[in-house]
């Protein structure tokens, strides 16, 4: 089955950076024929799309993070990243990761557990 494994969460201060990843693993199809993004849910908060990548690696990033984050996909490692820099205290939040097929935008299908990120 498939599964979606968030690392590199962290505590960090305003101005830092984090890189996480999201290794994957299970699929049946060519994991770089995905389209892949990453989300983040702070507490009180709905849940917001941060970045998407799609299988031919075009990219698209929330307002809130254009210029600061960075996604990208290693195909031959089926490893998923979010390199995120200049943090700011409203970053703070569980960052998941997920994978679908594109289909007028990302259809998501499986879901990560998540990996916390707290800047101060």
């Amino acid at each position: 089955h498939v599964q979606l494994v968030e690392s590199g969460g962290g505590s960090v201060q305003a101005g830092g950076s984090l890189r996480l990843s999201c290794a994957a693993s299970g699929f049946t199809d060519s994991f770089s024929s995905r389209c892949m993004g990453w989300f983040r849910q702070a507490p009180g908060k709905e849940r917001e799309g941060v970045a998407v990548i799609n299988g031919v690696g075009i990219t698209t990033y929330a307002d809130s993070v254009k210029g600061r984050f960075t996604i990208a996909k290693d195909n031959a490692k089926n490893t998923l990243y979010l390199t995120m820099n200049s943090l700011k205290p409203e970053d703070t939040a569980m960052y998941v990761c997920a994978a679908g097929s594109w289909y007028y935008g990302c259809r998501y299908n499986y879901w990560g557990q998540g990996t916390q990120v707290t800047v101060s």
